[in-house]
């Protein structure tokens, strides 16, 4: 017998069998003893689980707000965790839904406080939610603006700047641990894919690399989010080639929460970022040292053809309303750029075969330079197939950025995920399209699945009120968001489809007196976390978000007035362009779709509990058409929808 388990575990019987026999006791004796209210939902929800990691298969796990699907999974992949002796990792959509389990009265602390568990759980973040003391030591100095990061630069650990004179190391950096700074400011110190870490002198102090030395020893859980474990498997085997360690460790199951976001960040993480400056950074590396005339020659001619392939970029460019991407024509006058510009790489890269086999280059920055000219060839050889290819551009402080993304990632996925034989547990209130979970198993590349659905157990007839309206003025919908807050009701959660629709209603109430007297917290404004924190925390205080659709997760008054500013219709920028060119029904295929999921994520940040009380008004010029009235009308109770036919 072993204390490793919550049960007398027997090594003679099935691990499986007996940590199901425990969790029913969980959901019959345990938790209902300790006051709490468990559901029909969950028990069957824990029966499909154990089948799934019995048979070590994917399953999509479709359950409604409140049917705690939260805890069943997080029960499953601690112990099985604990059996293989390799951690679960628990992926999430977004920093909000990482919060929401690791915070300290989240779900894990809830499992761990009500069944006397002691679980391992620590953060992956992505690398995007790290301090890069490159950018900070750049931006750091006297002046209102420069005086915040200086701060920042002077609270840092003392082994940041005197690396010889302690011995002990620990993690900081995180996004989190700036509360204060906006987003903007966030992004001038933040770590972003042009950093080149590789080859930086203050990597084995930086707090991005000691955090995974931390959250690589996790015995049970690591919780990171959908981007950063994308990022894990598309860059598993170049970081092995680098001589690096994975992102992640070997783990024995994934939970992807909120799994119908999954494809949009595979195919973010399967993105190549290209800018003229990072390209002219790399490559003038080769001309350290002595080396021969002719791949001197090299470089300076493939930079030039760098430059002259961004300014077309620049040419062929056009912004898209309401998107941060700009559209790029693939014109017969850039696609001869690009040509020369690879040409002039594949010269750079014959040259190097020379200049090796002399040993007049450094060896380790060598195999850097290689890497990166690899990645920028197989990047620029999406253009070879159009028809293939997703690509934009967008302002990076002033630098143009390149952005290539292959359109079908399924098959990557197939491979390098969903092959591999290993619990992977698709968990969300919104899988299924017309009862079918077939459309997500193919754009994910999921041949063999199981797959269940059950509903919400709440009562909406009785807890939610609801309105539809076409009105688009934006002064209008303004005076309905004033009536509501006089009335005081508690807070509104106003979700926006977009940063510019957002800007234009905080233009509005700013410019009104009686907006004032008002709390309203703007995403962007702080860290996330923090927002939401206020937010749930302070008295009749009010959020307004675009990203927070999924996984806000606010009980009782704190929110009891949900606003959708507009229907979340995709935009027109080029990655949902692209899929509206391949349907023959795009607004039936794409926009229909991308827009029902979204606002049944949206609705669903009302009820979180059988207690909840609430109303959902939603604002849409779409709402004219009787089919959109119509399909929107059936996500809401009967009574309501009757009410705004």
């Amino acid at each position: 017998m072993t204390t490793t388990y919550p049960f007398a575990f027997d090594p003679a019987a099935p691990f499986l069998d007996q940590a199901s026999d425990w969790i029913a006791d969980v959901f019959y004796d345990i938790l209902p003893e300790a006051g709490f209210e468990t559901r029909d939902e969950q028990i069957f929800m824990a029966f499909q689980l154990e089948r799934a990691y019995k048979e070590k298969k994917t399953i999509f796990a479709e359950a409604g707000v409140g049917t705690g699907k939260t805890l069943v999974y997080l029960l499953y992949a601690s112990l099985y965790a604990r059996y293989t002796r390799k951690p679960a990792v628990i992926a999430c959509a977004d920093e909000s839904l990482i919060e929401q389990l690791v915070k300290p009265e989240g779900d894990i602390a809830k499992i761990a406080r009500h069944l006397n568990l002691n679980i391992d759980v620590r953060l992956g973040k992505s690398q995007d939610q790290y301090l890069c003391l490159n950018k900070l030591e750049e931006v750091r100095g006297p002046g209102s603006e420069n005086e915040v990061f200086q701060n920042i630069y002077e609270e840092l650990p003392p082994f940041v700047h005197f690396p010889d004179t302690l011995q002990s190391f620990y993690p900081y950096g995180s996004r989190k641990d700036y509360p204060e700074l906006d987003d903007k400011q966030w992004d001038q110190v933040g770590w972003d894919v042009f950093q080149d870490c590789l080859i930086c002198p203050r990597r084995h102090r930086c707090g991005q690399t000691l955090s995974r030395d931390h959250y690589r020893k996790a015995t049970d859980l690591i919780v990171c989010s959908h981007d950063f474990y994308m990022e894990h498997v598309w860059t598993y085997e170049a970081r092995k080639r680098e001589g690096q360690l994975p992102l992640l460790p070997e783990h024995s199951s994934v939970v992807f929460d909120e799994g119908h976001l999954l494809e949009t960040a595979a195919q973010s993480a399967l993105t190549y970022k290209l800018k003229h400056s990072a390209f002219e950074s790399i490559v003038t590396r080769l001309l350290e040292g002595e080396v021969r005339e002719s791949l001197a020659l090299a470089v300076e001619h493939a930079i030039e053809r760098s430059d002259d392939l961004f300014e077309l970029i620049g040419r062929y460019s056009t912004p898209v309303p309401a998107s941060a991407r700009n559209e790029l024509e693939l014109s017969a006058e850039l696609m001869k750029g690009v040509n020369a510009f690879r040409g002039a790489v594949d010269a750079i890269e014959e040259e190097i075969v020379f200049e090796s086999g002399m040993f007049s280059l450094d060896e380790y920055q060598l195999r850097i330079v290689e890497e990166h000219l690899e990645m920028m060839q197989t990047a620029l050889a999406l253009f070879a197939n159009p028809r293939e290819l997703i690509c934009w551009t967008q302002d990076d402080q002033g630098d143009m950025t390149l952005v290539l993304m292959p359109k079908k990632v399924k098959e990557i996925l197939n491979e390098r995920v969903f092959s591999k034989k290993m619990p992977i547990i698709f968990s969300s209130a919104t899988l299924s399209a017309d009862e079918s979970f077939d459309y997500i198993a193919d754009s994910l590349g999921v041949s063999d699945y199981q797959s269940f659905s059950v509903a919400s157990p709440y009562d909406y007839e009785e807890s939610m009120q609801a309105s539809l309206s076409t009105e688009t003025s934006v002064a209008v919908k303004a005076d309905h968001v004033l009536s509501a807050l006089k009335r005081r009701e508690g807070g509104m959660l106003l979700l926006f489809p977009s940063r510019e629709s957002m800007e234009a209603f905080r233009f509005e109430a700013e410019s009104r007196p009686e907006f004032a007297e008002f709390p309203m917290l703007y995403e962007g404004d702080a860290e996330i976390s923090r927002l939401i924190s206020e937010f749930q925390n302070g008295k009749f205080v009010n959020l307004c978000a675009v990203t927070l659709w999924e996984g806000l997760d606010v009980p009782g008054d704190s929110l009891n007035h949900v606003v959708i500013w507009e229907l979340p219709f995709p935009p027109n920028d080029p990655v949902f362009a692209s899929k509206r060119r391949e349907s023959a029904d795009p607004f039936g295929e794409v926009d229909m779709p991308h827009m029902l999921l979204r606002l049944r994520q949206g609705i669903g940040r009302l009820i979180r509990t059988s207690g909840d009380r609430g109303r959902v008004d939603i604002f849409g010029e779409a709402l004219n058409q009787q089919n959109v009235r119509e399909r929107v009308s059936s996500l809401l109770p009967a009574s309501a929808a009757k009410e705004n036919e």
